[in-house]
């Protein structure tokens, strides 16, 4: 019998080819928007999205700005400076185009200018579920799932912490998924946004808060990912395959935003912020470790990982699956050429002086609690320590 459920997704979708060009369509149907701000970052300036998205805005009668300042882990500073200009040009809406920085800026833009300003009041367990101006996320890249979720990721700019805001405040109204966007992305950032992806699913599949739900996000997540991965990192014109791992990343960002994700995602954070190592290529670095550490405690769930990835047949036992599962996983780091932490450039004895912060970041995050196997900050340390072996 399927458990209830409180299922938390944006109100409107909008997915498939060519799918942005009914972007005045969507904004109708969350509010009579005429004048909204596009938050964004320079490179969708650059390769002229941007131009096009306005374009397309005018033509439907609708007037636009652009606020590209957001960079790569964005931070309290750069959603108040969105602020100002939202509401300098009296825009009615956000809308969030880009990567997982621009829309968790988009995201945060939104919801902050209606309501505190602080990004302290948004710290974890804090969870907002208020309302914000209305927001319609497009993304760019197949991995964050962001344009779906209940999260937005911010550093707090005095402290570089990083800090997970949650409710349903932050699921944008609407959401644009259209995998021709994607198309301009280097094979680096299609690797990383797919392990990403694959994080996603995992960890919502074995959370404490799976549901039958997410897990059937989670499973076909999975399954595209195992599926269109390796096609389209040695072929970035693989159409079958963007497409695809596009799908995936909703489908991912559907099932941990409604499951949670756990502790790889809860170490992955203060690695990003304090080593600015990009998010999904944290996640990959982390995975295959941490994996192993839980498996033990849901054996059955991680072995189910193991036959959708096409890693384990039904006839091996849930213990041959899940060895099967850590050794895939470090498979896929080789052969998506995820560097180790020391190639990336991270300094050893800075690392290594940094582990007992970063432990304690994480079990801040209070994702650590969701994991099968309960982490204190001693094994979290640990578990850094063996990620860069």
């Amino acid at each position: 019998m399927l458990e209830t459920v409180c299922v938390c997704v944006p109100r409107h979708l909008m997915i498939g080819k060519g799918s942005i060009t009914s972007v005045v369509e969507v904004l109708g149907k969350i509010g009579a928007i005429k004048n909204p701000l596009i938050v964004t970052d320079k490179v969708m300036v650059e390769i002229g999205v941007v131009a096009r998205l306005q374009k397309l805005l005018a033509q439907g009668g609708l007037t636009s700005a652009v606020y590209d300042a957001v960079r790569p882990d964005p931070t309290d500073e750069m959603v108040l400076m969105g602020i100002d200009i939202l509401e300098s040009g009296c825009h009615d809406a956000v809308i969030g185009l880009g990567g997982g920085s621009p829309i968790d800026a988009g995201k945060a833009i939104a919801v902050m200018a209606w309501n505190s300003r602080d990004l302290q009041d948004y710290r974890p367990p804090s969870i907002f579920n208020g309302l914000g101006i209305p927001m319609l996320a497009i993304p760019t890249t197949a991995g964050t799932g962001t344009e779906v979720t209940h999260h937005t990721v911010l550093i707090h700019n005095a402290t570089r912490e990083k800090i997970s805001c949650r409710g349903e405040g932050f699921v944008p109204n609407a959401a644009i998924i259209d995998y021709e966007l994607s198309l301009s992305k280097p094979r680096r950032l299609i690797a990383d946004n797919a392990l990403d992806t694959l994080t996603h699913a995992i960890e919502a599949y074995v959370s404490r808060k799976a549901t039958l739900y997410s897990d059937r996000l989670a499973l076909d997540c999975m399954r595209l990912v195992a599926e269109h991965v390796e096609a389209a990192y040695q072929d970035p014109e693989n159409l079958v395959a963007r497409e695809a791992l596009m799908l995936a990343a909703t489908f991912g960002g559907m099932a941990f935003t409604n499951a949670s994700i756990a502790l790889v995602h809860a170490m992955s954070r203060p690695l990003g912020s304090l080593f600015h190592v990009p998010h999904g290529m944290s996640n990959a670095m982390l995975l295959p470790t941490v994996t192993d550490f839980s498996k033990e405690a849901a054996p059955e769930r991680y072995a189910d990982c193991a036959r959708v990835l096409g890693l384990a047949a039904d006839s091996d036992s849930d213990a041959d699956a899940c060895l099967a599962l850590v050794a895939g996983l470090y498979a896929y780091n080789t052969r998506l050429e995820v560097p180790k932490m020391s190639a990336f450039g991270i300094d050893a004895g800075a690392y290594a002086a940094a582990q007992a912060a970063m432990a304690a970041d994480a079990l801040r995050s209070g994702a650590p609690a969701l994991n099968p196997k309960i982490a204190d900050q001693t094994q979290i340390t640990d578990l850094y320590k063996k990620a860069w072996a």
